[in-house]
């Protein structure tokens, strides 16, 4: 494909051919538009459009620019907060509603992938580990509370032993081993579900800006430097690409970098001696490292965090040098890519889904779990549109508030709040 309007990441490197789609010249209407054409957006377009209804997307730069085609490529369930906070937030009823729902999400991956033959690397297997004593006693609570309270029966608890004979590392003591959850080429994902979509009837415009939306006769009307899209429901779903778009979601989430490399092929018989069963893992350190194997046979390495919203220098060199803390048998091998983007956080680290009026929704906040969070939210969005509702209410009834000290004081103050636990991980 052409990647000249993609950032030089293994997966642009990597991606199948994908068309490029013109931007929207003029007016048009339809029965509901969808700003931003990553996961979110185009799952809302693919369930929309599947059900007869007449969808538009607009998208700034290219379909998976931003993290949808960035991330690290694991397919988990759940929330980052975790089902114990959850419970504290909305209640165990709610709490295990969306627990069902994301386990669900889990299963409309796959059945996106075999129904609309996704070619996206899917692999099943997903390795949580501890690198400290205190992170096996919360491995343990986590199993209790998945396995023995929600009826998860996916997971299990391996030892040192299991985990060193699976990984060729001495930093990890234990694991849980998910063999629901996985990890696929999100980039290529993507596109397929954009594909999908169009093959449903949606449209898909691409360089196209909404710059600024607002209801009037029925409508909700959204400018462009091309053009306007009139629309009779409008579906958010740029996170933090919106901007001043939304302004009334500016302050419940945070643009945080985060930073992946690639190796060179490395072969098969030495990558599977790295991760033998091929499954995505990462560790349980509030920064944490993660890493899966590449279907051609290359280790990709994240989780470098920068908290300030800068772009460190020598951030290629310094993911590498944690990789090499994990696996130093790797020094000889050169990094052939290395990348970087936002991913969306709100303050209690659960997605933000909503409205900001009757037939204006929003999905943001995804918090790093966004492969499965987004198919959920467009398959809600598109359920609520259609007239049931009740599923995308429970999770707008998670309670959400700005990160503190404003506009300007916030990233300061979250930086602040992160170097306790960054000090915490030493420990």
């Amino acid at each position: 494909m052409d990647t000249a309007t993609y950032i030089d990441s293994y997966y642009a490197a990597s991606a199948h051919p994908a068309p490029a789609r013109p931007p929207l010249a003029g007016t048009i209407e339809c029965d509901v538009g969808v700003i931003g054409g990553g996961m979110a957006g185009c799952s809302a377009a693919l369930h929309l459009a599947e059900r007869g209804y007449r969808v538009a997307v607009l998208e700034e730069h290219r379909v998976g620019w931003g993290a949808s085609g960035r991330n690290g490529g694991q397919v988990l369930p759940g929330l980052a907060c975790g089902q114990d906070k959850l419970e504290r937030l909305v209640g165990e009823g709610d709490a295990r509603a969306i627990w069902e729902m994301t386990v669900g999400g889990m299963e409309l991956v796959r059945s996106l992938i075999a129904r609309h033959q996704i070619d996206c690397d899917w692999t099943p297997g997903h390795m949580l580990t501890a690198v400290r004593p205190r992170h096996v006693r919360e491995l343990r609570e986590e199993l209790e509370t998945l396995q023995g309270r929600y009826g998860y029966g996916a997971l299990r608890l391996m030892d040192r032993d299991e985990v060193r004979r699976t990984l060729d590392t001495e930093r990890y003591i234990a694991a849980l081993y998910d063999g629901n959850s996985g990890h696929l080429h999100p980039l290529n994902y993507t596109l397929a579900l954009a594909a999908a979509a169009e093959r449903a009837g949606a449209h898909i415009f691409e360089h196209t800006r909404a710059l600024g939306h607002a209801s009037r006769d029925g409508f909700v009307s959204v400018p462009t430097a091309g053009g306007e899209l009139r629309c009779r429901h409008l579906v958010l779903c740029g996170n933090v690409y919106l901007g001043g778009l939304a302004p009334a979601l500016r302050s419940r989430i945070m643009a945080v970098g985060t930073y992946i490399v690639a190796t060179e092929p490395l072969g098969a018989e030495r990558v599977n001696a790295l991760v033998r069963n091929r499954a995505a893992v990462a560790d349980m350190n509030w920064i944490l490292d993660y890493f899966r194997p590449t279907a051609d046979s290359r280790l990709l390495f994240g989780g470098r965090v920068s908290y300030s919203g800068l772009d460190p220098l020598g951030t290629a060199s310094a993911t590498r040098a944690r990789m090499l803390k994990v696996f130093p048998q790797l020094a000889d091998t050169r990094v052939t890519h290395a990348w970087g983007g936002y991913l969306d956080i709100t303050l209690n680290r659960a997605p933000h889904f909503g409205r900001l009026a009757p037939n204006v929704y929003f999905a943001q906040g995804f918090s790093g779990h966004g492969i499965v969070l987004t198919g959920v939210a467009g398959k809600l969005i598109a359920e609520s549109i259609a007239g049931t509702a009740e599923r995308f209410d429970v999770f707008a009834r998670i309670p959400h508030r700005s990160f503190p000290g404003g506009m300007a004081l916030r990233r300061p103050a979250l930086v602040l709040a992160m170097l306790y636990y960054r000090l915490r991980d030493l420990l």
